[in-house]
């Protein structure tokens, strides 16, 4: 690029996240806008995450489409109308993911340097998922939210409740890694099922029915979390019966934070007639992507399995 006048806008991302660090790329932001007379672009970081996938992926996505966004600060299950437009269904009631997977793999004396998930996946793919029967979070409660905390502990007694020499062996280290990701990575299947299920359902009262799940955020990088979930669309019947469902995901280099995404989601809201005024800009340390709709939905009903169904089935046969 040889001077500004190469350039078509000013884009910055001004939440969420820490303030100090946004207001300082805010205020140059908004210094070069006013400086070349460009449009100044406001950007919400989760939002450049969540359109990445229009981008980076081809066919592009087209609204309206379910997104699982999964970061190390954020976990959330989204229906994305439009530029600008999603709707909350659910969220993380504690951790994210991404932050427990840091800190499982902190507990393991991982590299955490580069953060502790693509430490941990390593090491579980040469892991037995079986080896801890760690607790599913949530099972028993079919909602849209997330939760992780519950699980990071029953991780960490059950590795304080191992003798030290066997904690040291390699073996055990790469068991730990896979149960744990086993576990989290089911929690997140019965959450998107659970969801997938609910848009069909309710598709009138959303004014939609999507058919394809976006995968965005820094976590969504990890390939055995891409490979069950693109397994779970691939088996699941889409709305109104036409085909399955498609899932889409970026390349790992663009799930991570990165400048293209700031500037695509740019993009994407000047195509919409969307720009804002420099003057006055503020940054926002906290700022929700959509409207939680989980109070309007409610709790799907969970369907018995076929053993506790055969179960209630000889039990009313004894009586």
């Amino acid at each position: 690029m040889g001077s500004a006048a190469e350039v078509d806008a000013v884009a910055v991302t001004v939440g969420p996240g820490l303030e100090i660090c946004l207001r300082v790329g805010a205020e140059e932001a908004k210094r070069l806008a006013l400086a070349h007379g460009k449009p100044f672009v406001a950007i919400h970081h989760l939002e450049a995450h969540v359109l990445m996938a229009r981008l980076a992926c081809q066919p592009p996505p087209p609204f309206p489409f379910l997104t699982l966004l999964v970061s190390g600060g954020h976990c959330q299950l989204l229906l994305s109308r439009g530029v600008g437009d999603h709707l909350v269904i659910g969220s993380t009631l504690d951790d994210a993911l991404g932050e427990a997977y840091d800190k499982v793999a902190r507990l393991l004396d991982l590299p955490v340097g580069g953060g502790g998930g693509p430490a941990l996946e390593a090491l579980a793919k040469t892991g037995d998922p079986a080896l801890l029967p760690l607790p599913v979070p949530l099972q028993r409660k079919p909602s849209f939210d997330f939760s992780f905390a519950g699980l990071k502990t029953a991780v960490r007694m059950a590795v304080e409740r191992t003798p030290s020499a066997q904690r040291a062996d390699p073996s055990f280290r790469a068991g730990v890694a896979a149960s744990f990701q086993n576990a989290a990575l089911k929690h997140l299947e019965m959450r998107i099922t659970y969801a997938m299920r609910m848009v069909e359902e309710q598709a009138e009262a959303l004014g939609c029915a999507p058919h394809t799940l976006v995968l965005s955020g820094g976590v969504a990088a990890n390939a055995e979390l891409r490979r069950r979930l693109g397994e779970l669309c691939q088996s699941t019947t889409a709305p109104g019966g036409d085909g399955t469902w498609r899932m889409v995901v970026p390349p790992p280099r663009l799930c991570t934070d990165n400048g293209v995404m700031v500037a695509w989601a740019a993009v994407e809201r000047l195509r919409c007639g969307q720009a804002d005024l420099p003057d006055g800009q503020e940054v926002r340390a906290r700022w929700p992507l959509g409207r939680p709709i989980a109070a309007e939905i409610g709790e799907i009903e969970m369907k018995p399995s076929p053993n506790r169904a055969q179960k209630k089935k000889r039990q009313e046969a004894a009586s």
